[in-house]
């Protein structure tokens, strides 16, 4: 039997959790990290990319995995031209408001990769892969991980970055409210016929929410957030097919479209988590939250909570015991007010434009043009939308 003692150990090495980490480099904390699989670089392009914010950018900045982002793969948003499902639109400039960029398109492999390496070269982070929990109790002094059969790690603080089934929040029985939507998110890349100059383009329509998400050169990357039903029946479409159902239901923007990449699918869900704090735990990222995709805001809460976290745990005294409650709740009440906000708001928009109610229609799209037509407003929207505030 072997036995492991740290300050911080976090489950998890997917992008919340790998950046909780980066952003602990300097500090005195001792730290580990469990992960059954190191990330693996896509083959091709990845059909798994994020819309990061201006805020999380700096955050990658911060923790130095931005520099090493390849820059022919990263695509500034200059725009964004959102559609309602009866001709209403409402768009975003970056030029209008003053700023360089909306956002920034990533892939998910990209970041994942290089935080990797940038957690192997950590001098006060041990990396335990490829290992799997198995155990797991606390109690007042520490919490305490058993890996296979016979290795013991400790911690002054678990963290739980395992992904939206997180199996720590399940042994822990912290309570989650999950609320299936009936939908399915199908993601792929296409070439274009026209150049798409950075602009982001969202479509509400009667059969979901289509995003098309620009990537370097004269590429996108699409998210359809569609009825299970629906959502299949494209899955399994002939690569002409699909491309050609996607240009159509994107008014043919630009051009005809070319399948890159193989579509895949994965379900769409709000999960709420009351208490993502306990007695030497913390959680973040999917296990502490999850939003409909149609915001783009997912990945861009977790990072906020592993910068969040990790500024708590930099200020606890030395000779305080960070897996405290009264710090962890500091965590907590610096994440409710942006997660609860985003996850109503994305609620509450997906009901409204999936809703068949009398009225709604019109009062929706008026809403959008509206919007459109009072720039002040609008420029208050992206302000908040890049972490400007």
């Amino acid at each position: 039997m072997s036995v492991s003692d740290f300050d911080v150990l976090i489950v998890g090495g997917g992008l919340a959790g790998l950046s909780l980490a980066c952003a602990l480099r300097d500090s005195r904390l001792r730290l580990a990290l469990v992960e059954q699989h190191p990330p693996r670089p896509a083959q091709g392009w990845d059909a798994r990319v994020y819309a990061i914010s201006p805020a999380n950018s700096r955050f990658l900045q911060e923790i130095g995995i931005w520099k090493h982002l390849p820059g022919d793969r990263l695509t500034a948003i200059s725009a964004m031209k959102i559609h309602g499902d009866r001709g209403a639109q409402l768009d975003f400039s970056a030029y209008e408001s003053g700023i360089d960029e909306l956002g920034w398109i990533v892939e998910s492999s990209l970041m994942a990769c290089e935080l990797w390496e940038n957690a192997k070269r950590q001098g006060n982070l041990s990396l335990l892969c490829p290992a799997e929990p198995t155990a797991i109790a606390i109690d007042d002094r520490a919490a305490a991980l058993t890996i296979g059969d016979d290795h013991h790690i400790t911690a002054r603080l678990l963290v739980a970055a395992d992904g939206r089934d997180s199996w720590v929040r399940e042994k822990l029985a912290l309570r989650a409210i999950d609320t299936p939507y009936g939908e399915l998110g199908l993601v792929a890349n296409f070439d274009c016929q026209t150049p798409h100059r950075g602009v982001a383009r969202q479509w509400f329509r009667h059969d979901g929410v289509l995003a098309w998400l620009p990537l370097a050169g004269d590429r996108i990357s699409i998210v359809w957030s569609a009825p299970e039903e629906l959502a299949r029946q494209l899955l399994h479409l002939p690569a002409e097919a699909l491309a050609t159902r996607v240009a159509a239901a994107g008014d043919c923007a630009l051009g005809e479209l070319r399948l890159l990449t193989a579509a895949a699918a994965f379900p769409l869900r709000l999960l709420q988590v009351p208490q993502i704090v306990a007695a030497r735990v913390a959680l973040i990222g999917d296990a502490a939250h999850g939003i409909h995709p149609l915001s783009g805001h997912g990945i861009n809460l977790g990072f906020q909570d592993a910068r969040a976290l990790a500024s708590v745990l930099a200020t606890v005294p030395e000779w305080q015991d960070v897996g405290q409650l009264r710090f962890l709740r500091r965590y907590q009440r610096q994440r409710r007010e942006e997660t609860l906000l985003m996850q109503t708001t994305t609620h509450a928009l997906h009901h409204l434009f999936r809703s068949g109610l009398p009225g709604l229609g019109t009062l929706r799209n008026t809403g959008m043009n509206l919007t459109n037509a009072l720039p002040v407003l609008k420029n208050l929207l992206v302000r908040y939308a890049i972490g400007a505030f």
